[in-house]
């Protein structure tokens, strides 16, 4: 994906913002997601969960961290530095091709067509026409490995004044397991997984996730679109936790990882530096979003400490899925 030459461009439709389907023939796609603004950049703080711009380098540093917890359900997503006269211009067709144009700057632009952001005012621009981006392997064809969607139940509101009902229900986790798939096997606990990894990130945007549908309810949960995380170094959202305050579990495995982590001798910063590290547009985060891993696992950390005591025991709160079939 990095360095295999592009044959063919066309804009990915669905979803809020531009978002590009990268053909290199053989069969082989990739989903490019251009950068917009520096690594430093912060999420804009009057800017709503649903209306952030999408980050590019938390698409890439999302897969290193999914690797890293030992979930691999992420798909693998490399960094890459394009020419968007050669690389994109020169092979789109269709309504992307008319959205381009030379900035004041003499920069070469274009903002394609989406909900949000795909204007000349919130265009992506070249310098002069270099642009960097992130490349997400495609899933395999849903003729072959059929997909479903699933409504998050943690799902937020996506409204700038209503709450969902998990924000005002402190029982919320209670009437989700009796629901299937949550009632039993494995399903709750990959939620509490897709938690801890959307905390660590400071991902909130996730309204639904997938699985495939071959193995039923046994699948795991896929993490995919991760555009929204790695925006506020400084802030730690603990609300993303919600599955994992309300129901008080947590896989054995994943608690594991992060106590490694946790205490060392790597820590999960440096574990997550050191895999970037080749990326070919490393580095990939800013300093303060690595730092920001580590004080977050201390926070899960204490959550899971809370609960224990909360439910005076460890075997209620800790899981191993392997044996524990009935959550």
């Amino acid at each position: 994906m990095a360095t295999k030459p592009i044959l063919h461009v066309v804009q990915k439709d669905g979803g809020t913002q531009l978002k590009l389907a990268i053909d290199y023939g053989d069969n082989m796609q990739a989903l490019f997601k251009p950068m917009r603004f520096p690594r430093e950049q912060q999420t804009l703080p009057n800017h709503f969960y649903f209306t952030d711009f999408e980050r590019h380098t938390a698409e890439i540093a999302s897969f290193h961290l999914d690797r890293l917890l030992g979930f691999h359900r992420a798909m693998p997503v490399s960094g890459r530095t394009l020419n968007i006269t050669t690389e994109i211009y020169q092979i789109a067709d269709g309504e992307l091709l008319k959205t381009f144009f030379v900035s004041p700057a003499g920069n070469l632009c274009f903002h394609g067509k989406c909900s949000y952001y795909c204007d000349t005012a919130h265009a992506v621009c070249g310098s002069p026409d270099t642009l960097e981006g992130s490349f997400a392997a495609f899933l395999p064809d849903k003729a072959f490995a059929a997909r479903k969607a699933w409504r998050h139940p943690w799902r937020r509101s996506y409204h700038k004044r209503k709450k969902a009902q998990w924000e005002d229900d402190s029982d919320y986790c209670s009437l989700v397991k009796e629901i299937s798939p949550y009632d039993e096997g494995r399903r709750l606990l990959d939620l509490m997984d897709m938690a801890v990894f959307d905390f660590l990130t400071g991902n909130m945007d996730r309204h639904h996730y997938e699985t495939f549908r071959i193995f039923g309810n046994d699948s795991f949960t896929l993490h995919l679109d991760h555009g929204r995380g790695f925006g506020k170094p400084f802030h730690d959202e603990t609300s993303i936790l919600a599955p994992l305050l309300q129901c008080c579990i947590i896989r054995q495995t994943t608690l594991s990882t992060l106590l490694r982590f946790h205490n060392g001798p790597i820590r999960l910063s440096a574990a997550m530096r050191q895999s970037m590290a080749k990326d070919p547009v490393a580095p990939v985060l800013w300093e303060p979003h690595l730092n920001a891993l580590d004080r977050r696992i201390g926070i899960v950390l204490q959550a899971v400490r809370d609960c224990i005591a909360r439910e005076n025991s460890s075997q209620q709160v800790i899981r191993d899925d392997k044996i524990d079939s009935k959550l």
